[in-house]
């Protein structure tokens, strides 16, 4: 197995870039999964903050 030097190069340098492919795709998920919890959370204090709101309004006008 004779293979020119640049070979090997072009080799390792296509498992690197799949890698780091792999690497970035389970970051980015991982971001997005935080992302939409958080924006989850910010949703359902606005619900609740509504509910306590028209609660109070019920409450006053009884």
């Amino acid at each position: 197995m004779d293979f020119p030097f640049w070979l090997w190069l072009v080799i390792v340098g296509i498992f690197f870039s799949a890698y780091m492919t792999i690497r970035t795709n389970k970051e980015e998920r991982e971001m997005e999964r935080k992302l939409a919890e958080k924006e989850g959370e910010v949703y359902l204090e606005r619900i609740k903050k509504e509910r306590e709101r028209r609660k109070k309004l019920s409450s006053d006008t009884s």
